[in-house]
């Protein structure tokens, strides 16, 4: 199993949101944005960080994945 953000940059895209944006406005660093990018593991507090700043749930912004995207 690994976890997918596409759900994240899809909803960034119906909101006509850049990266950067999210970043300030869910006060994240650039590095935690570059994780996620990876699809790599980030702390809960960023990803709750995330919905609040885009008014969403956990659910609409990752998933589970059977095998590793890249």
């Amino acid at each position: 199993m690994a976890i997918s953000y596409k759900k994240l940059w899809k909803l960034l895209i119906d909101k006509n949101m850049k990266k950067g944006e999210l970043q300030q406005r869910a006060n994240i660093s650039s590095s935690s944005i570059a994780k996620l990018g990876k699809n790599e593991n980030v702390n809960t507090d960023i990803l709750v960080r995330i919905c609040k700043a885009l008014d969403c749930s956990l659910e609409d912004i990752m998933e589970l994945t059977e095998t590793e995207e890249q």
